[in-house]
This record gives C-alpha cells, structure tokens and sequence, in this order.
C-alpha cells in the first residue's frame, strides 16, 4: 500500500483556495433501501479515485463491511476509505460520535496494519455520551411495554445525542473535549438535567467522572481535530475530489423514511450539505446502491418480507446478519417502488446493483412492482414514507425467470447467465436509473464495473 500522504498531519492548512483552481465535482455513495446494502464495498471500490472519503450522517450504529483479499474489515464511524492509506477519511460535523466506539475501532484498524494518520475528525461534531445510551435504552424499554412496539434502535444513543443537538443547552461537541474546564462546567448542568429525565437511571451520573472519561477520550482524538468545513472547500478549490459516503439509507431517513420506525439523521443526498458544509451543487454523480433483494434490521413496515424458508436461505447465502449488532436482518424480494422512491428523492445517476450472486439457484425471482389495499381496489405504484399507511400495502409482483448459475467469478456483465441480465435490465427500466456496477460476491475483486465511470 503507497506510504499515507503528508497532507493528513495538517489537513486545515494542506490546501489553499485560489482563483484558479478548478472546479471539482464531488460524487455520493447512498443506500436505496433499509441499509445494508453494500455502500462500503462500492465506496471502497472506487475510493482511488478520489482525494478524501467524507462521511456526513449517522453514528456507530452504521455498519459497512468491506473484504479484502480475504480480510474482512468491520468500520462503523470511520469511513471506508480508511483502507486507502493516501486518502483522508473525514468524518463531519453531521455524524455524531462515539468517542470510546471510535478509538475502539481505531486500535482494531490499527491492529490490522491499516494506516490511521489520514483520519480527521470534525470538531463540530456531536458526542455520543453514556448517558445516551442509557436514554435510548429507557425509551425502547418503554415503547415495547404493554404491548407496544419499540423502534428497533441498536441502542447506541443515536436518537438521543441528535435530539440534544436539537436541545443545544444539553449537546456536547468534539471541541468541547479539548477543553477541559468548558465541559466540565457543561456536564454539571447536564448531569442536572439527565437525572431529572432519566430518573432512577440517571441517578448515578457524576460530572466529574464524565468529564475524565470524556477528556482522556478527546485528548487522544485531539491529533486527528480540525475544521472539516474549510478543509473540505480548500480541497475542492485546489481541484481535489470528494466522495461522500452515505450511512444508513434512504427509507430510514429521519424526513423520507418509514416514519416513525426511521434512524435520527438525513441519509440520502439532502443531508450532504448540512453535514458538511457542502453545498449540493459540488455533487456531479450520486450513485444508489440496491440490494438485489430486500433486508430490513428493526421494526416498521417490509412489503415483501420473507417469513419463510425461502426468506431463511436467501439470510443465510447474503450472510444477512448486522455488522453493528450481529442480529439477523429481515429479508425479502426487491421493493421497486421504494427503490424508485429512494432514487428519486437521492438525485440518483446510477445504481450499483449488490449480492446478485445470492439469488443464484432460483427457479424464479419476484420483484415489487406495485402495492395493493384491502382499502382500494386500485393498484399504487407510489410509497409512502408513513408506517401506518404503508402496514396496509401489500405487494404486487412481477415474476421473473431464475437462474442457477455459480456467478461468482464472472467479471463482465456480457458473461452474467442471460435470465440474469434480464433481470437487471428489468430493474433499470423499472427505476429508470441505468445499473453500472454489479456486485457477484463479497470481496473487492467479486464485481463486475463495464460501463462504470465516477
């Protein structure tokens, strides 16, 4: 791997804005469905072609896997651009962070002989404290009380520190932990605060404790600190390009989603420039990711769930089990009209198409093209980003032949067996957003990228 670029030790001064300098369109990686789909292998895949991998939503409860000659790599804050040594990784104002989940995943790279010096770290930021996590604990406890039903969180104290980014009065930034008697101070009424909210839970919360652990935490992460907005726009105004990666995905957007069973951050494209400072117009190519099946982690509506051996298969050959949590994710055939949707709402240029290779040996392959209503006899073609509307739908399928062939290890898609390339071709007409990656198999080299430019 080349040695890491000098420009990671310094990144708010390593490039200056001139008149000059070029403009640089920047391009976005975003998931199209419940998440999960393969954004980090695709970002990984074509990360050489950018100066600095930029992620902008979301916390530790994302999770992107990449595979790597074998090794397989679990990120969760850090971008996956990490595995590029000569990349910076930037994690921006709009992720909140785990600083403890951060420095864990940190070591665990490090460990593995990935190069951690071109991570740099937003000081806008919004920390993930313990007391977070406690909230999102409580609150999923209580909806599922009495028969309700919880939001499936993974209980990272996501929703919470986004919420106190919202309050203000009770958010803690990465600066803040830079300075040490600032945050004390802030802890104070915090902790005040906190065991009023959480009650017994929060009973122990101890400032001074809190802000030991929170200072020894940013004292580490202080070397990787800067001012990601201008870093960003001096990289663009040297002509340097960006690629952001999306976390989550378009149907749990906190705004588009399934609502109210949705994560707390904008994840499609809308959320780039609030979570970076950068505005829409440096974005020249969004590419959508899609499963070509369906999975969902947590609860709220899944048209086309699988509740049966077919659903089990297709878990255990797509090794559908959460990067974050290890718990299984729901499955099911592809949802076109919410792919449709995400594209849509996502500004999507082009799709790359995931896990194809796990529908091999089907006799047939269902996709998604309408929904139906007990309520109406007309047919829908629209989603709707409301739980309970969307509880009523139910799927409308077009059947498609199957294919048994091993795909693995084919590198084109003229070569792909013809019931599967019918089968892309049927999505691209349905989304009307042309397919130009196609992924056959977990690691880097298992994807077929003809036609593909970024």
């Amino acid at each position: 791997m080349p040695p890491t670029s000098s420009h990671a030790h310094a990144p708010s001064s390593a490039w200056r804005s001139g008149a000059s300098a070029p403009h640089a369109a920047s391009t976005a990686v975003i998931g199209l469905q419940w998440g999960d789909e393969g954004k980090g292998k695709v970002v990984d895949l074509i990360a050489p072609k950018f100066d600095a991998v930029v992620r902008y939503n979301g916390g530790a409860n994302a999770g992107h896997s990449v595979v790597v000659g074998g090794v397989r790599f679990a990120l969760h804050l850090v971008p996956s651009g990490i595995l590029y040594p000569d990349k910076l990784a930037v994690i921006a104002n709009g992720v909140v962070v785990d600083p403890e989940s951060l420095l864990r995943e940190y070591d665990g790279l490090t460990d593995k002989g990935v190069s951690m010096k071109g991570l740099v770290v937003s000081s806008r930021a919004h920390v993930v404290m313990p007391y977070h996590k406690a909230e999102d604990e409580l609150r999923e406890q209580l909806l599922a009380s009495d028969d309700g039903e919880s939001i499936g969180t993974t209980k990272r104290g996501i929703g919470p520190c986004y919420a106190d980014k919202a309050h203000r009065a009770t958010a803690i930034r990465i600066s803040d932990l830079l300075a040490p008697a600032l945050l004390r101070a802030r802890l104070d009424t915090i902790c005040k605060v906190k065991s009023v909210m959480l009650g017994s839970a929060g009973s122990s919360l101890d400032p001074a404790h809190l802000a030991a652990w929170a200072t020894h935490l940013g004292e580490r992460l202080r070397p990787h600190v800067h001012d990601t907005t201008y870093l960003l726009h001096d990289m663009l105004s040297s002509g340097k390009r960006l690629l952001f990666e999306g976390a989550n995905a378009a149907l749990l957007d906190v705004d588009h989603g399934t609502h109210p069973f949705v994560t707390s951050s904008s994840c499609t494209t809308l959320g780039i420039p609030a979570g970076t400072g950068v505005p829409g117009s440096r974005i020249g190519e969004v590419i959508g990711v899609v499963k070509a099946y369906t999975s969902r982690v947590g609860n709220g509506p899944m048209p086309t769930e699988l509740l049966d051996d077919l659903g089990q298969r297709i878990r255990e050959r797509g090794r559908e089990f959460g990067t974050t949590t290890g718990r299984p994710r729901r499955v099911g055939w592809i949802d076109l009209v919410a792919v449709k949707y995400a594209a849509m709402i996502s500004g999507a240029t082009s799709i790359a198409l995931t896990l194809l290779d796990v529908l091999s040996g089907l006799d047939e392959i269902r996709a998604c093209v309408a929904y139906s209503s007990a309520d109406s006899p007309a047919h829908t073609d629209r989603f709707s980003p409301d739980s309970e509307a969307m509880r009523a739908f139910r799927p409308v399928y077009h059947t498609l032949p199957g294919f048994t062939e091993d795909i693995t290890c084919v590198r084109s898609r003229a070569a792909l067996p013809k019931n599967a390339k019918s089968y892309i071709e049927f999505i691209e007409q349905y989304i009307g957003v042309p397919v130009r990656l196609i992924g056959v198999g977990p690691d880097r080299i298992q994807t077929i990228v003809d036609g593909f430019a970024s």
